[in-house]
């Protein structure tokens, strides 16, 4: 079924902004699939030429819909890692895995816009998809990392790239809560197979 058509107000010189908050509305409610320049343009009621000015193609107004939604997940990962006291590396790659699985089930339309648009990793260190404290998702999994090497939890050698591997298999976790089978289940149950992931993962870096 169509979105229906909506008009926003808008003030003279915002309209870019304007654009921007529907196309996250839409992919928040719908998934970002049902994103397109003709679809925000009817919710805001401007012509179809109006974007342009500001969004080159939709491509650019997805980048710029997965950096807000990075933002937010970074926001849930320190909103974990603020609630330790004296963390070790371990505990705050933990946290970071878990503020990831948080986002994606708080906001799984905004999850997947921000994590399944972006083509390649442009997004990873820009200051646009930093959280409160500055730092990105990958910058605060990366940040993680790095703890585990200093405390001696980590092997320096298996440090190089680590990001990868752990932050595959949280989200292949987190997609199947998303959209895959896993998304019927109560939150009691999927609570302590997050940890479990989580944890899995962390026993998978650190194994020699």
């Amino acid at each position: 079924m169509p979105t229906t058509p909506r008009r926003a107000s808008y003030h003279h010189g915002d309209l870019k902004a304007t654009l921007l908050r529907e196309a996250i509305d839409v992919a928040q409610a719908e998934g970002p699939h049902a994103v397109t320049l003709r679809t925000i343009t009817r919710r805001v009621g401007v012509s179809v030429n109006a974007p342009y000015r500001h969004f080159a193609d939709r491509e650019a107004l997805m980048l710029a819909v997965a950096a807000h939604g990075q933002q937010q997940s970074a926001a849930a990962m320190e909103r974990r890692l603020d609630a330790l006291a004296s963390p070790s590396g371990h505990d705050r790659l933990r946290a970071v895995g878990l503020g990831y699985v948080d986002f994606a089930r708080a906001e799984p339309g905004l999850f997947q816009a921000a994590f399944l648009e972006p083509t390649d990793l442009r997004l990873s260190a820009d200051a646009a998809t930093a959280g409160p404290g500055g730092r990105t998702p990958y910058q605060l999994l990366g940040d993680a990392l790095d703890q585990m090497v200093t405390d001696g939890e980590l092997p320096a050698e298996r440090r190089p790239h680590a990001e990868v591997p752990a932050w595959s298999a949280v989200h292949g976790f987190a997609m199947l809560v998303v959209q895959g089978p896993l998304r019927g289940l109560p939150a009691e149950a999927v609570d302590p197979l997050a940890e479990r992931v989580v944890e899995s993962v962390i026993t998978g870096l650190v194994r020699v």
